[in-house]
């Protein structure tokens, strides 16, 4: 009898270590075991990513295309906001960029250059942007598309949302790679084309760039690529502008990048008030959202992130109201920052939703080519990925 509950003892030992599942169990022993029901732990929700490559022509016709890129960027970024995945979290954004089509790139190339990969820095793309400049050259979409498919890590999770933008105004077909291949390695990678002519519709229907996003389930689109962008301006400008002034004071720069990377932040400020005071102030509602991530060079970003210990931070990585305080000064100083810029973004939300409210208000609804068609095609696709949009 001892040698019977000695065994009924090992096997329920063996069951609770997992070494035994109920199938294998005795009928003695399963008869005499009361139902329980065994709840799997829930482990992180996986992150679903949008990546979205952007593909633009840059020949010497395209300066109207670059100058929409420049100053509406913001707004797609800011869309974004309002965007949940299937599973209630917001996605991680990432945006590549290409040119091609200038004659200032290497023919041996294509014409075609990787202006940056997949990145979540807004500043650094922003400056990428900036830096186009449009010349003459050869414009061939399935090389570009090709090229994109093979130098990017477009991942492997099915739920993630992948989108190609193409933008340009020659005949798609032309180049000695043939769009049509590049489509099916697409549709092998789950990556959505979507081709946004610039010119007449009907002209774009005719030379290919329609063909060539129906083959991955994408979107068509004609555009103005000249046709200025029309911005609502509002009371509220002015005073979300001065509160970025102040945001920019939270950032606390590190390491060997941040002295470099708070320039640049000034600089691309800089360069979209050049664009229009709207776009200064878009660029300020997305560098106040959860998408401005700069933790590689922030130690307001970093201590929260949990990227950096203040007890390794070396003195010639710190800032000069810094240098040679002690760790306890230092995480009072980064405290105090983070309040600040929590103020200060309670602030800008607020500012802004009136902003929101004086817009809807107006007869004239701000146009940006670029960015509806690419807002447009971004919300359709997504929701084959579960991805909802939050009301504004």
């Amino acid at each position: 009898m001892k040698q019977a509950k000695n065994i009924t003892l090992s096997l329920m030992s063996l069951l609770l270590a997992g070494s035994l599942s109920a199938a294998e169990m005795p009928d003695f022993l399963r008869a005499n075991t009361p139902e329980t029901t065994v709840e799997t732990p829930v482990g992180p929700l996986k992150q679903q990513y949008v990546r979205i490559a952007l593909l633009l022509d840059t020949s010497n016709s395209m300066d109207g295309l670059i100058n929409q890129a420049k100053a509406q960027l913001w707004d797609i970024v800011n869309e974004f906001t309002y965007a949940r995945c299937g599973n209630g979290t917001r996605p991680q954004l990432v945006i590549s960029l290409y040119e091609y089509g200038n004659d200032n790139l290497s023919s041996e190339e294509g014409y075609i250059r990787q202006v940056i990969g997949f990145t979540e820095d807004l500043d650094e793309l922003s400056e990428k942007l900036f830096s186009l400049t449009t010349n003459g050259g050869e414009e061939y979409c399935g090389e570009v598309i090709q090229t994109s498919l093979d130098q990017l890590s477009w991942g492997k999770n099915a739920d993630d949302l992948k989108l190609i933008f193409i933008a340009g105004n020659e005949p798609f077909n032309q180049g000695k790679l043939d769009y049509k291949d590049a489509a099916l390695q697409a549709k092998e990678k789950d990556v959505i084309i979507n081709t946004i002519f610039c010119g007449n519709v009907r002209q774009g229907i005719n030379t290919q760039w329609k063909d060539g996003a129906v083959m991955t389930g994408g979107e068509y689109m004609a555009i103005d690529h000249n046709r200025q962008v029309v911005h609502i301006k509002t009371p509220y400008d002015k005073v979300i502008i001065e509160l970025n002034g102040k945001l920019n004071k939270t950032y606390i720069g590190y390491g060997s990048r941040g002295r470099a990377k708070k320039a640049m932040q000034a600089t691309q400020d800089a360069n979209a008030m050049a664009m229009d005071e709207a776009v200064a102030v878009k660029r300020t509602l997305s560098k106040n959202s959860s998408y401005y991530k700069n933790s590689s060079w922030d130690l307001v970003d970093a201590v929260e992130e949990e990227e950096v210990e203040i007890a390794d931070l070396k003195d010639s990585d710190l800032p000069e109201e810094l240098k040679g305080k002690s760790e306890k000064q230092i995480k009072e100083y980064i405290a105090k920052k983070k309040a600040d810029r929590s103020k200060i973004q309670k602030e800008i939300n607020s500012t802004n939703a009136k902003r929101a409210a004086y817009i809807a208000k107006q007869q004239d609804q701000e146009k940006g080519e670029l960015e509806n068609a690419l807002i447009t095609a971004i919300k359709k696709q997504a929701t084959s990925k579960n991805f909802t949009w939050d009301k504004k």
